[in-house]
């Protein structure tokens, strides 16, 4: 069998003095047409990234308005994850040849998972690409129950044509597709339907509640980190993507007009990433002793409480991505009044509003400049951080993505 994820309890009733009343209603008008139907969600890890976190939240959600929902994860070998990554950085621009040897991996993995799938569910979505081939080998025993989506979290304007067309054929079997933004969506792609949902954040998980003072001292405090003097944070995986080694440079122009910056590049190394500690060791490198520079992961016991400290702790907030989904962090930092600096990539400028929220930039001398002048300019930076609280508060809180995946599933459910 898959492994089923454990999570906690949650109540809709918890959010109702944070969003908008009309949120509220929608999703208690359709968990009552929708009581007891069975949804799984399918992914690759229970943890280190942004899909395992909007899991722990929307999956007991779904419990609480009426569903029967469940989450599990695939089980894969070290090459089958390294095979993924590899796929997940083709279809977001990186040149790849997609070998005989990289497909047998894949889909011997995805069968390996397809023979251990069990259970009949009414709903099952399926997160990215690494599981998205186990529909075909149910379908073509005639096990494929219910009606399955594809929810893809990753940018595919930039896909490497041969690794989308290895995986369009298995993504097609599904009933629907959904992507972050319109323009993620494939020209090529047939599938019943497509729905465009962005992600969103929980406020009220560990990583972004309210804490004292005292606490986020004592984590600054922790990591011989001084709050006294101007702090820029990362918060990302040790990715390519997320250019870790242009955010150093950003963080040494910055420091050219304020000497006393601190750079903080926080992650979670996950186990679907191998990638991710070949580029921290490429990080610290890069990083050249210097003092200032924070290297934190959960290597080093940063989790939701240690970020959430970091984050509120921070003066600026980077996210210098060179290709991204959608970017969940800086909604993290925006709800914590934090100004953030994003590239102008995927899902970034959704949420950083140019000269409202942050600073939107296409290059290292740019995000290194807009830094150092936030930081010479705490009053822009304090009005950007009500706005841009202000503006995730509207948009992307997690009672709003329940009720766009619900109204999808009973679009199909109906149907």
């Amino acid at each position: 069998m898959l492994t089923s994820v454990p999570v906690g309890t949650n109540s809709l009733k918890n959010y109702e003095d944070i969003v908008d009343e009309e949120i509220i209603e929608k999703i208690r008008r359709l968990g009552g047409e929708m009581k007891g139907l069975r949804v799984l969600n399918l992914s690759s890890t229970a943890f280190g990234g942004g899909v395992a976190e909007l899991l722990y939240t929307l999956v007991p959600l779904m419990r609480d308005v009426g569903l029967i929902a469940d989450w599990q994860i695939i089980q894969g070998s070290e090459d089958f994850f390294t095979v993924t990554k590899l796929f997940h950085n083709a279809l977001q621009g990186t040149e790849l040849i997609a070998t005989p040897e990289m497909i047998d991996t894949y889909l011997t993995n995805n069968r390996n998972n397809a023979n251990m799938f069990s259970g009949e569910y009414d709903i099952v979505m399926v997160h990215d690409p690494q599981p998205a081939a186990i529909l075909s080998f149910l379908e073509d025993k005639g096990k494929k129950t219910g009606k399955w989506i594809w929810r893809c979290h990753i940018d595919l304007t930039a896909a490497r044509p041969g690794v989308w067309e290895f995986l369009r054929p298995y993504i097609e079997r599904y009933d629907a597709a959904v992507f972050t933004m319109p323009q993620y969506v494939k020209e090529d792609l047939c599938v019943g339907k497509i729905a465009i949902v962005a992600p969103t954040i929980d406020p009220l998980s560990p990583k972004n509640i309210p804490i004292e003072y005292d606490t986020i001292l004592n984590v600054l405090n922790r990591y011989n980190i001084d709050i006294k003097r101007p702090i820029i944070t990362q918060v990302s995986r040790f990715d390519p993507w997320k250019d870790p080694l242009g955010v150093i440079d950003a963080y040494r122009i910055a420091k050219e007009e304020v000497p006393g910056a601190q750079l903080l590049m926080v992650a979670s190394m996950a186990t679907d990433d191998p990638e991710g500690f070949h580029y921290y060791e490429k990080t610290s490198r890069y990083a050249n002793g210097d003092p200032d520079i924070h290297l934190l992961s959960n290597l080093e016991g940063v989790g939701n409480l240690e970020v959430n400290a970091f984050q509120r702790a921070s003066n600026v907030v980077i996210q210098k991505s060179l290709r991204e989904g959608f970017g969940l962090v800086v909604s993290e930092a925006l709800w914590k009044e934090r100004p953030v600096i994003g590239g102008d990539v995927g899902g970034i400028p959704l949420q950083v509003i140019n000269g409202k929220t942050g600073f939107l930039v296409s290059d290292t001398e740019q995000c290194g400049k807009k830094a150092a002048l936030l930081l010479k300019n705490p009053e822009m930076a304090r009005e950007m951080g009500i706005y841009g609280k202000e503006h995730v508060r509207k948009n992307f809180l997690s009672p709003r993505q329940l009720a766009d995946y619900m109204q999808l599933f009973i679009d199909l459910y109906q149907t």
